[in-house]
This record gives structure tokens, C-alpha cells and sequence, in this order.
């Protein structure tokens, strides 16, 4: 027996890699995190390697609107 299709929008796929670098602070805010915190780092000096954790919000109306229809569910749970 074939089953029914639900009336409705269709389910949007996240881009994982999108959702995994980025984040939606509690006030809308869209941040993300620096890159290179994984490896080669034994030269870099402490202040650097502390300023890597902080997260930096995203400049660019083109860039956020790009992100959002990445990961169209992020922030919303």
C-alpha cells in the first residue's frame, strides 16, 4: 500500500560543514570561529593562540544571507 504524501513545504537539507563553523547568538547576531586552532602552532606566540578562542561576528549583508540559506533550521532550537 503506497503511503500518503503530506501537504505541505518541502524539508530543507543543512549544509553540515556551514552549521558546524558558524553560530546565531541569542540576539541574532550570526558569529564564527578563526581559523588555524588545529595544528602547527608550537611558534605561535600565547596572546595569539588565546585571541583564536574568541568568536568574530560576520561582516557582509551578501555573506550572512549566503550562511542562512546554508543552514536554514540554525538558531531555531
Amino acid at each position: 500500500m503506497p503511503r500518503k504524501s503530506k501537504p505541505g513545504k518541502y524539508k530543507l537539507k543543512t549544509h553540515k560543514a556551514t552549521s558546524k563553523r558558524f553560530r546565531l547568538t541569542g540576539s541574532g547576531i550570526l558569529v564564527r570561529t578563526k581559523g588555524g586552532k588545529s595544528h602547527l602552532r608550537r611558534r605561535t606566540s600565547p596572546r595569539t593562540k588565546a585571541l583564536f578562542t574568541e568568536m568574530i561576528p560576520v561582516q557582509g549583508e551578501g555573506l550572512i544571507r549566503r550562511i542562512k540559506r546554508l543552514a536554514p533550521y540554525m538558531g531555531k532550537h
